[in-house]
Order: structure tokens, then sequence, then C-alpha cells
């Protein structure tokens, strides 16, 4: 057995039972977290992350969903269609750097607590919304809040798990976005075909609304639940907490171990505020009193100008060389496959439901065309929504009538999609050891951009189920592979600068595609698969010429 073998070992005994001796040497957060062990505290944490995740899910996916149910309801037009699925990514793009700031000075805990709370209050709102302009508010206001808990919980995660676990723990919270994802068609399928129509006070519920309502649940369980759980001691230890930090290690390892508290071998935590801020607070070590280590941190919370002017010291180096053509690269990159892969994955389900309701049309009489290819279905669509929109603006003539024709099978396919995404998410771990991230971007991308123009020949809802199947399997690989090899393309400091300003370019992406799909929509069949298209083999040019190595080393 090797030496560093011998270490891990050393660590791992010392976490599973309690030592003779304690360890008086003050230990840094890896040595801690590594000697609090992996266990029930970690089965239970991650048990939690699932309804967080699926509450991260559902405040993007839901409105996709609603669309074909709500349009009588709210008189929606195809561009309104569009801005109600975008709007949630104007508010998460707005409010992007305000919640980085916000994670790093108040701590992760209170953000997910108070960021679901919050979550809840937006989603319960859009429920009761009984107009468009309503609905739109609540949900920028739900996308503007969750871009806090979004991204905090990653890192919480990544946090209160020591290094040898931190890959797979990613891994499983892909796994649980997936199965959100998954979950989402199956709770619409139950929901959306009921033909209720409740009267509480003054208020008229419908079917959709109900359905937005439920989608709530998963914050409720998560702003409820992570109270139990301890503020992560890494960022404690940043504050100069140390006391808190120690106190939540020894929670871990009581939990892991089943051990007193007062067991925990490591007795003290080296000091590990950032340099910059050391001067004023390193009085604050881990001999002094809790109260101490609290004026220390609400020193640093006090000082918002500091923190913002270190937070643009780190914006500083993505817009000079050598960083700047290679940060702008991963940007326009970003840009393009999120606008391709959100705007065909949230108006999937308002073609599924056209295709679905076509079909029954062409079963009862004659088509006006033959088959159901995707330009019937999308001039069908069309032509559907000009004629809802002026049945429901003309309300006392008994002849207009706007009807709402959804059933559980309208969403079939919308589950086999997302089935197929799940799959393809657990193999793109093992495809991206074999062929590497440039290749498997760039091949993927290819893919989704020949299946978005594939769309446009396809004969039948079969062809059309597959190719969307396959363009979204391909487009989330991709996006999952450009976070991967961002952080291999720049060094530590700069890594979470560049995934978060990468992850606001591709929502604006979003943002941009979901707006101008329906406007093209209106224009012909052919426009909206083009403009997909393009933007995924804009991506796949971009992808090809990436500067980075597979298994490269990490800066």
């Amino acid at each position: 057995m090797t030496k560093p073998e011998e270490e891990q070992e050393s660590v791992k005994s010392s976490a599973d039972t309690p030592p003779t001796k304690a360890t008086d040497q003050p230990a840094d957060f890896e040595t801690a977290i590594d000697a609090a062990g992996f266990g029930m505290f970690n089965i239970l944490l991650l048990l939690v992350a699932v309804p967080a995740a699926m509450g991260t899910v559902y405040e993007t996916s839901t409105m996709s969903y609603i669309l074909p149910s709500a349009e009588c309801d709210l008189h929606l037009s195809l561009i309104d269609k569009g801005v109600l699925n975008a709007i949630t990514y104007a508010g998460m793009i707005s409010s992007a750097i305000f919640w980085g700031y916000v994670a790093d000075t108040k701590g992760r805990k209170k953000l997910l607590v108070y960021g679901y709370l919050a979550d809840t209050i937006c989603v319960l709102g859009g429920a009761i919304s009984q107009n468009v302009v309503q609905l739109m508010i609540f949900k920028y206001l739900g996308g503007f809040i969750m871009s806090g808990p979004f991204a905090v919980l990653m890192t919480y995660l990544t946090e209160l798990h020591g290094r040898q676990y931190r890959q797979r723990i990613m891994m499983a919270v892909g796994i649980m976005f997936s199965i959100a994802t998954l979950s989402l068609p199956g709770l619409a399928m139950g929901i959306l075909p009921q033909s209720w129509d409740i009267n509480i006070l003054g208020l008229s519920l419908h079917a959709w609304q109900v359905f937005v309502a439920v989608s709530a649940l998963p914050s409720i369980l998560s702003c409820a639940l992570f109270p139990f759980f301890p503020e992560s001691p890494k960022f404690l230890m940043s504050r100069g907490r140390n006391k808190e930090a120690l106190e939540a290690f020894k929670f871990i390892y009581a939990l892991n171990t089943r051990q007193p508290r007062d067991a925990f071998p490591i007795k003290q935590l080296a000091n590990e505020v950032p340099a910059k801020l050391e001067p004023k607070l390193d009085v604050v070590d881990k001999s002094q009193p809790k109260e101490v280590a609290a004026e220390a941190d609400a020193e640093l919370a006090s000082r918002p100008r500091s923190s913002l002017h270190s937070g643009l010291l780190q914006l500083r180096p993505l817009f000079v060389k050598p960083y700047l053509g290679l940060s702008l690269w991963v940007y326009l990159l970003n840009f393009c496959v999120l606008l391709g892969q959100n705007t065909m994955r949230l108006w999937l389900p308002q073609l599924f439901a056209s295709i679905n309701e076509y079909e029954q049309l062409a079963s009862s009489q004659q088509p006006e065309s033959g088959g159901t290819s995707i330009c019937n279905i999308v001039e069908y669509s069309v032509n559907r929504t000009q004629r809802q929109l002026a049945a429901a603006a003309l309300d006392d003539d008994p002849l207009a009538v706007c009807t709402v024709n959804v059933s559980a099978a309208s969403y079939t396919n919308n589950l086999i999609v997302a089935a197929a995404g799940l799959v393809s998410y657990t193999l793109a771990g093992v495809l991206v050891n074999l062929v590497g991230f440039k290749r498997i971007m760039s091949m993927c991308l290819f893919a989704a951009g020949s299946c978005a123009l594939g769309m446009y020949w396809s004969s039948s809802s079969v062809t059309t189920v597959a190719l969307a199947s396959v363009f979204v399997s391909m487009g989330s690989i991709s996006a999952t592979s450009i976070i991967s090899a961002s952080l291999s393309m720049f060094p530590t400091s700069l890594r979470t600068m560049i995934v978060s300003l990468s992850m606001m370019v591709g929502r604006m992406g979003s943002l941009a595609g979901n707006i101008f799909f329906p406007a093209l929509m209106s224009m012909g069949c052919l426009p909206p698969f083009l403009m997909v298209s393009a933007f995924m083999f804009c991506a796949c040019l971009l992808a090809s010429f990436l500067p980075v190595k597979n298994k490269a080393v990490l800066k």
C-alpha cells in the first residue's frame, strides 16, 4: 500500500471509530470533512436534495405543460405562450449576480430555506392568477428567486461531502434533475385532462391552476426540511466562525458514526479566512467564544462595498488577455446550445398536444391533407390558436366557443422524451470517459442539429417523437459537457465565475429562442426548425475548435 493510500485509510478509520487520541493540530476544511465520514447524514441530505432539485426543474418547465390547457382561460396568443416559457429565464438572468453576492455573505443554508419559501409564495401566486399578466409577473419573480437556490444547492452539496465523494454527488444530482423532468409529464397526465371548475373566494380555478399549485410541493418540502441541516462548514470557516464550523462537523460525524459528538477526532480548525480579510479578523480563532466570531462575521457582512469590489476584481481576468477570447468562446457556445435545447424542449408539450388533437380530428373526419406531418401540425396549431383567440373575444356569441381538448395521451410523448433523456444522461458519463468532452460535444451537437432539421420532413407522429427524443438527449449531454469542459480550461480561481456567467448568457439564449420560435411559427413550417438547427450547427462548429484536450490536467 502506498503512503497516500495509507493516509486515506487512516482518515476513514478515524471517521468510523472513536479515536484513542484527539488531534491537537489545527485541521483545514478538507481534513475535517474527511474525518466526519460518509453515512446517514449524507444519505438524508441527498434525500432532501431530491425535492430541491424537483423545485428548480418545475419552476422552469411547468408553463410549457399548461399552455394547451390554459389558452382559453388566459386568451393566449402564440407570442404570449412564448413569453410565458421565457419569462422565468428573464428573472434568473436579472438576479444571477445578486444571489452570488448574498450566498457568499449570508450563507448557504439561509438562502436555501428563505429561497424555497419565497418560491413557494410565487408558485402559489401563479396558481391563483386570473389573467396572463398576473401569471407573467409571478413567473418572473419565481425565476428571480429560484436562481439563488438553484446555484447554492450545488455548492451546499459539494461542501458537505469529502473529496472522494464529490464527483459521484454531482452525478447523483444530474440523475435527480432527470427524474424531476420525468415526473412532470406524469403529473400533467394525472391533473391537466380533468375538467375542474372550482370557485374559492371569488377566484375561478381550473385543472391547470391545480397543476401549478401542486408543483409548489417540492419547494414547500425543501423549505421545511433544510432548517434541520447545519450551515456549510466551509462557509463558516471562510467567515472566521470556526467554533460554529466545528459544531457542524461534530453533528455530521455523530450522525454518520453514531458516536458522541465529543468523539470527533479534530479539536481545532485552521484559520481559512481569505488573506484580504485577515488583517481585521486574525484575532478570531478557534479559542475565542462564539460571540467574537459572530461579531467578526457581522463586520464582514457590513462591508458590501469591499465584497462587491473583490467580486469585480474576480471578474476582471475574464475580460482581459489571455482569457478574454476563451471566455467569449464559451459564452457564445453556451448561448447557442441552450437556445436550441430549451426552445425545443419547452415547445414540445404544445406540439405533442396539437399532434394528439389533430390525430383525433383526423380519425373522426377526413383530414385536409394526408398524414400527421410536422408541417400539418404547425399549421393546425397556429390556426387553432387564432380561432381560440377569436372565440374568446366573442364571449356573447353562442357559436364562438373556445374549447380545450387535452387528454392523458397528450402527455405520453413527453414521458417518452423525458425517459430518453434520463437514459442518455446515465450513458453520458461512460461516453465522456471513452471519447472525451470535445468529441462528444461535436457529435451530439451535430446529431441535435440534424434532428431539428429532420423534423421538418417528419411525416408521422412516431418519427417526430423519435427525432425529438434524440434531439433532447443530445442537447442535454452537450449542455453538461460544456460545463465540464469549461472547468478544465480555466484556473481554479475563475471556474465558479465562468460557469455562472456562461449559464447567464445561456439563459439569454433560452429567453430569445422561446420568443422567436412562436413568431417564426406564424411565418411558416420551416423557419422555427431552421432557427434551432442553425444554432445547433453553429455550436457544433464552435465546439469542434474548442481548445480543450481530452483528459486534460486541471489547472
